[in-house]
């Protein structure tokens, strides 16, 4: 008997089709009884303000005071351990050093580290680069992913089978296992997108050993490239934006992950893997790439690029979803808590500057320019929003990545090369202050009902 496979698969479509109606039809709650039961949609109180649901000492991003009860905006502040990251920034960069190790010892230890006592991490992270003993081959290179996020997940789960005591959730080991994962991001990210360019882009396979006496940022560039080549301006942009992105608060939606799933009391490769997968979301950090899509896509339709009247005209048809993805975001503009200013994106902009003039791109940084200023109003306007919004890290990180020639596919990675730093604090942080399950309340709105016999349905 000959079966027609394209009468079957068309069944096969048109089947899933029907189920993904009837999926929709019951996934969907009322949108008023949100209101009636005074949901908090997305852990945010009626002004924006986030629901109090914890505390933490390890990072606090302030974007507005509270005065008699109102809501008033204040110029963006980040602060790692109580210090402003403008400082920490500073600090580092005029004695001319990488600053990223010294963050993450900041971050998990709660105070900055003497000169011998950064030498003694510096080499204990040396000593976790490499990665176990056939894992690259059978972890990595057995099973390539076309999404580098996707590969880092999943081999941070294959860790524990690497472990030999992946379950102890003892401070002690808690800590072994972070500073491990900490120094093996990059070679586990590097790896991964060789992998995929192998494998997937038909191009060369290169596995660089990572390099003892090199900062992350140094050996992350050795391990993409190539030829391992980059410049000390390459190396210090890069490990800036890693020391900007290494924490941002216990509520952001990827930390916050590790919060809950670090409260069930299970293995440290699970908390981390499911931050990673929070992460890779286009609104947390894979907004980078949507920057860098919705500017390609600007840059292709808006024929002067300094002309603010057609920028606007162009940032208005984004927001009425008629242009872009049709999602009605500007992606970079906007965030949680700054409302004025993001101190992460001032840095970051100040940096894309001199990259622009030294890479020959100042017209595309006006564009950038351009469309920071111009967003906001637009969004004010066709949104009815009183909110004042400033661009967010996200905003300039992908630029200044695609001018240090960092393919897209390792933006959001490198975002988690970096944040693994925070999301360690946070999980020994709940470990030791947290002591109760996350159990948030929900509410069911469905009416009762009672079971049919099959042939009565």
């Amino acid at each position: 008997m000959n079966i027609d496979r394209r009468q079957v698969s068309e069944f096969e479509r048109q089947y899933l089709d029907n189920l993904t109606r009837i999926s929709v039809e019951s996934g969907s709650i009322e949108p008023a009884l949100y209101q009636k039961y005074n949901v908090k949609r997305g852990l945010r109180n009626a002004d924006g303000t986030g629901v109090l649901v914890g505390l933490t000492s390890i990072g606090d991003v302030h974007g507005y005071i509270v005065d008699e009860n109102e809501k008033v905006s204040v110029e963006g502040r980040l602060r790692y351990r109580g210090i402003d990251i403008e400082e920490i920034v500073r600090g580092f960069q005029a004695e001319s050093r990488h600053g990223f190790h010294e963050v993450v010892y900041l971050l998990l230890f709660g105070r900055l580290p003497t000169r011998l006592e950064l030498g003694h991490f510096n080499d204990m992270l040396d000593t976790c680069r490499d990665l176990p003993e056939g894992f690259t081959e059978d972890m990595i290179l057995a099973a390539p992913s076309p999404d580098i996020m996707n590969k880092l997940a999943r081999a941070i789960l294959a860790s524990y089978s690497y472990d030999s005591h992946p379950d102890d959730t003892g401070i002690r080991n808690v800590l072994r296992q972070c500073i491990e994962l900490i120094a093996r991001f990059p070679t586990m990210v590097a790896y991964g997108y060789q992998a995929k360019r192998h494998y997937y882009d038909d191009k060369s396979l290169y596995l660089h050993k990572p390099q003892p006496g090199l900062s992350t940022a140094e050996n992350f560039l050795y391990m993409i490239r190539p030829d391992s080549s980059y410049t000390p301006l390459e190396a210090e942009i890069l490990d800036l934006a890693l020391v900007l992105h290494a924490e941002h608060g216990g509520g952001n939606n990827s930390a916050f992950s590790i919060h809950v799933v670090t409260s069930s009391d299970t293995d440290t490769y699970s908390a981390v893997a499911a931050a990673v997968g929070s992460l890779k979301g286009t609104k947390h950090g894979g907004a980078n790439i949507k920057v860098a899509k919705m500017f390609e896509d600007i840059m292709a339709n808006v024929k002067d690029w300094q002309d603010e009247q057609e920028v606007t005209a162009y940032l208005t048809k984004i927001v009425r979803k008629e242009a872009f993805d049709r999602s009605g975001l500007i992606y970079g503009i906007g965030h949680a808590v700054y409302t004025l200013s993001d101190p992460r994106a001032v840095i970051m902009r100040d940096k894309a500057e001199q990259l622009a003039c030294e890479k020959s791109r100042i017209d595309e940084y006006k564009l950038y320019r351009t469309v920071e200023q111009c967003a906001p109003r637009v969004i004010a306007e066709i949104k009815k929003q009183t909110k004042p919004t400033a661009a967010n890290v996200d905003f300039y990180s992908g630029f200044i990545y695609s001018m240090l020639n960092i393919p897209r596919e390792l933006f959001t990675p490198i975002f988690a090369i970096s944040r693994i730093a925070g999301w360690s604090a946070h999980r020994i942080e709940e470990i030791v202050s947290g002591g109760r399950i996350m159990r948030p309340a929900y509410k069911s709105v469905v009416n009762s009902a009672h079971y049919q016999p099959i042939d009565k349905r």
